[in-house]
């Protein structure tokens, strides 16, 4: 992977995309697969954003019924199993117990029936390319066997609840890297680090054109003039942003925005079950297991304000403990001491009907903004991970249109990413497994789900130099893919490699050893000055800052916390 912004020799792509998210990355797939000439830019790390902030899941909207978008239930069942067929490393069935309370709106029997149309909306749905990713079929859970799950929640007010399925994401990441990657495999080019600082026009015969964007590399500090046919705003949270830069439209369509923030906890509370309910304030949480930790969220909480200046607050920490907190008995009760790493992040949201974010639709909205008086660019806003392929199609539909091209069919639903072609994920495991011994079962599983079928590369460069077999934890994550992430996945910065190309900060801040191993091994790749080390280390440490400042607080003492 190159940054093409180093070599541009001043062409014309038919799409440039603004925005290194899934969103951008999945259309950057779908129109590169398509035959157009594609260009992605990113003004920071890909899936650095929204993208990187989810609950790890890909699932189906459950709770969307009880608001009745049942279009949107329906589809997102549908891309649900499309996403397990093309990334069967990323997307892995997980059980949910979802647990009822008697303070709770929704009675046993009408969850009973939520579930019953769940199942409903997915039927029809083309069979599972491996037989590992069929989702079994719901259950109802008596007060007692909820119970034998999970020792740690109230009893009080329990009526019982269901086991069902939907999937986790393994990595958001390294996902939305996997579309980035196949993009570049089908011909795109992309760059991060590359800002946008405003559109090129050009008089046509239409009126007033865009005709592209001014561009700063930020690594460089070069200003580019990149030529486009037609630019795609796929910037998130910052979408309405790009689009103020116009200077055309007065009546600029501002994005909601809602925070949403989750803990990762040294505690587990279930090696196989997600914990599912609602507060007594009518907002669900979840308690995930994730690699001998927990994953609790999530908050959905309007945020006001700049989304560069968003930062995770104490307040919204302690909401989110209150809300779990709620369901556990005394003993089990989160504390600041148990908490390993925080992150949050902005959801786009385009449905301004209700005062409530939580409540609002995670619908998605394709806007040709030639009908604002702005022409040549689409705008694509909204939606949620699990959609933004069905998104992607949708907008090259629409570019292909307005480019003059004939229509051509969408074919991202019906094979592999470049980075995910295994037919059979349980028995490729077993393959390398007995390819590469010196690996546990366990670490040969992680590696798999995070690099599929690129596990070879990693694996080569592990076996080529002992100094890389260094292992950072018992998931058999290594010194070899801080150097992969170097040479092949376009890994910049030391947070780049931390947070985004590998799982190691997603389990909390790194031990001194070995994130002073890691920032060396990088400058040696980077060749960063002994200065530039020291602020790399400095801004991972200032990543988990936060966290670390809540565990030595005293319970009954507030404190000003620069997050």
């Amino acid at each position: 992977m190159k940054r093409f912004t180093e070599n541009y020799n001043n062409q014309t792509f038919d799409i440039l995309i603004i925005g290194g998210g899934i969103t951008g990355a999945t259309i950057a797939y779908g129109a590169a697969l398509r035959g157009l000439n594609t260009a992605l830019i990113e003004k920071n790390d890909f899936a650095s954003g929204t993208s990187s902030a989810s609950s790890r899941m890909i699932h189906g909207g459950l709770r969307y019924l009880a608001t009745g978008q049942l279009h949107l239930v329906h589809e997102s069942l549908l891309e649900r199993r499309i996403l397990a067929n093309i990334a069967p490393n990323f997307v892995i069935p997980l059980p949910f117990i979802f647990v009822i309370y008697n303070y709770m709106h929704t009675p046993l029997w009408a969850m009973h029936s939520g579930m019953t149309m769940y199942e409903l909306l997915s039927l029809g749905q083309k069979k599972a390319w491996d037989k590992s990713k069929k989702i079994p079929h719901f259950s109802y859970l008596s007060k007692q066997t909820i119970a034998k799950h999970f020792p740690q929640i109230k009893l009080q007010n329990l009526q019982g609840g269901f086991l069902y399925y939907d999937y986790r994401n393994h990595s958001p990441e390294r996902m939305t890297l996997s579309f980035i990657k196949s993009a570049l495999h089908y011909g795109a080019q992309v760059a991060n680090y590359t800002q946008m600082e405003k559109f090129i026009y050009e008089q046509t015969s239409k009126g007033t054109q865009i005709k592209g964007i001014v561009a700063r590399d930020l690594l460089t500090n070069r200003i580019l003039k990149l030529k486009a046919r037609l630019v795609i705003n796929a910037a998130g949270p910052w979408a309405d942003i790009v689009l103020s830069r116009t200077g055309q439209n007065k009546e600029i369509k501002h994005i909601r925005r809602s925070e949403g923030i989750h803990i990762v906890i040294d505690k587990k509370f279930s090696d196989k079950f997600v914990f599912a309910s609602q507060s007594p304030d009518s907002e669900h949480f979840f308690l995930i297991p994730y690699r001998e930790k927990t994953i609790i969220g999530t908050t959905d909480k309007e945020y006001n304000g700049n989304p560069d200046n968003y930062k995770v607050t104490k307040e919204s920490v302690d909401e989110l403990l209150d809300k779990v907190n709620s369901a556990l008995k005394p003993n089990y009760k989160i504390q600041y001491k148990d908490i390993a790493y925080i992150y949050g992040g902005l959801r786009p949201l385009v449905e301004d009907t209700t005062s409530d974010v939580y409540r609002a639709s995670r619908k998605y909205e394709i806007e040709d903004e030639e009908k604002n008086g702005i022409h040549g660019l689409i705008s694509a806003e909204g939606g949620k991970f699990t959609t933004s392929r069905r998104l992607a199609e949708k907008v090259i539909n629409l570019a292909q249109k307005k480019l003059g091209y004939k229509p051509s069919k969408s074919t991202s639903a019906d094979q592999h990413l470049i980075t995910s072609k295994i037919s059979d994920i349980e028995q490729f495991i077993k393959k390398k497994a007995a390819q590469y011994p010196m690996m546990n079962n366990r670490q040969i599983r992680y590696l798999i789900y995070s690099y599929g079928s690129e596990i070879d590369n990693i694996m080569n460069l592990y076996l080529s130099n002992p100094k890389l077999q260094h292992f950072f934890n018992k998931d058999g994550e290594n010194l070899a893919q801080v150097v992969f992430a170097i040479r092949n996945e376009m890994a910049q910065t030391l947070t780049d490699i931390i947070m985004r190309r590998t799982g190691i900060g997603s389990l909390g801040m790194p031990d001194e050893n070995s994130l002073n191993l890691i920032a060396l091994t990088a400058a040696q790749e980077l060749n960063w000055t002994q200065e530039q080390i020291n602020e790399q280390i400095n801004e991972i440490k200032q990543i988990f800052y936060f966290p670390n400042m809540l565990k030595s607080i005293n319970n009954e003492t507030q404190y000003d916390i620069p997050a």
